[in-house]
């Protein structure tokens, strides 16, 4: 499954702000957390390249407000030697400082991994593109959290929900491969 060396870990938006009570209720916590210190611990003990993406809210009244403490990186990712640290104000890591699509280009690197907060919007959003651009795209679903959200009607849709849609959209049409953590530190195994 992990193509070789030069595959990237893209960790997006483990940051302090996501566990403001203002998001409300949360699923995979803490397992998402540790999935991505499992996923950093084996890019770490490799050598392999690892981007890690912080979201810089413009927002002041935003738990990820950029001149707020709520921007800072959780303990565990912020401990790890990135290759590359983009910023973002949007869901997408591609559309963020610096490029990161020019950055893995100029790395040689075709296949990523996405992890991160949260699952249907900055993780999903970044795959997608992701995929689009032609990499090749693994998403360890179990190593991504999200939150209830209410859609244009009211209705809230629980997390559970949300990451099984985002799942399926990212494999049902071909966007990424949508995996457990297990998977992809066992595909390690098969060197």
């Amino acid at each position: 499954m992990i193509a070789n060396n030069t595959t990237a870990l893209i960790v997006v938006d483990m940051q302090q702000g996501f566990y403001d009570a203002s998001w409300g209720p949360t699923t995979n916590y803490p397992e998402c957390e540790n999935n991505v210190d499992r996923l950093l611990a084996e890019w770490s003990a490799r050598h392999m390249p690892i981007v890690i993406v912080r979201h810089d809210s413009r927002n002041p009244n935003s738990p990820l407000f950029a001149d707020g403490a709520g921007n800072g990186l959780h303990e565990s990712v912020q401990a790890v030697r990135a290759d590359l640290l983009v910023t973002k104000t949007v869901n997408s890591s591609f559309y963020g400082s610096p490029d990161l699509e020019s950055w893995l280009v100029s790395q040689q690197i075709k296949q990523i991994v996405v992890c991160g907060i949260q699952t249907n919007l900055c993780v999903e959003t970044t795959a997608r593109m992701g995929g689009n651009l032609g990499f090749d795209v693994i998403v360890p679903l179990d190593a991504t959290r999200t939150f209830d959200l209410a859609g244009p009607d009211g209705t809230v849709i629980p997390t559970a929900t949300l990451m099984q849609v985002t799942a399926t959209n990212l494999h049902g049409d071909g966007f990424a491969r949508v995996v457990s953590t297990r998977e992809v530190l066992e595909s390690f195994k098969e060197d």
